[in-house]
């Protein structure tokens, strides 16, 4: 397969404990200095925990809500990515455009008949912390260059997947790279597979 080599971007796919949707809520009110039920929500969060009552927190809200959602281990340090394998480099800088596996996929694919929730969910992954997609400001751009993207909870692994595996969908005509659709699918198979078996949703985030 033909090879782009001006890719900027890196994207990792990390493991997450908690939807972001549950937790927004909790990091609003810690915006303000309200940090009992985000405190309760991350328990092994240091950096949370370590958040006074009273006192405006020195994060950005994408940043606050990274520390908040992320898988763990009980002395707060971060568990084993679930793109760790030996394809994360393939998975995260996709040989075209600027990197992103996701969208090269929402470009190059249509779905079959009825079937609509490949792409939702593919777009919810690539973009749904955006601020048009979310509904809030905030929670994209944080400290030190990070970038959240989007998600998917542990319910959405699996339907992704099954999406992904049922076939009804196709490659558009004019794909640009011979078999990339079906190499981005096995990639991102693999993932989704390793996130079932963790049972933990997916944190898409952006490196540039």
């Amino acid at each position: 397969m033909p090879m782009n080599s001006n890719l900027p971007n890196f994207h990792t796919f990390d493991p997450i404990v908690r939807d972001p949707l549950d937790i927004i809520p909790a990091v609003l009110s810690s915006m303000g200095g309200d940090h009992q039920e985000l405190k309760r929500e991350s328990p092994f969060s240091i950096d949370i925990q370590n958040l006074k009552e009273g006192i405006e927190p020195t994060f950005d809200p994408a940043t606050m809500l990274y520390l908040s959602i992320g898988e763990l281990d009980s002395e707060g340090r971060r568990t084993e990515p679930i793109d760790s394998s030996s394809g994360k480099e393939r998975l995260g800088r996709f040989p075209y455009g600027d990197g992103n596996i996701v969208t090269y996929l929402l470009e190059n694919t249509k779905q079959k008949g009825d079937m609509t929730v490949l792409h939702d969910l593919l777009s919810k992954l690539s973009d749904g912390l955006s601020e048009d997609n979310l509904g809030e400001l905030g929670f994209r751009h944080g400290f030190g260059g990070l970038t959240l993207l989007g998600w998917l909870n542990i319910e959405e692994v699996s339907e992704l997947s099954s999406a992904i595996r049922s076939g009804r969908w196709k490659v558009l005509s004019e794909e640009p790279l011979d078999g990339g659709v079906d190499y981005a699918f096995r990639l991102l198979l693999a993932m989704l597979r390793t996130a079932q078996r963790r049972r933990c949703g997916v944190l898409m985030r952006r490196h540039s």
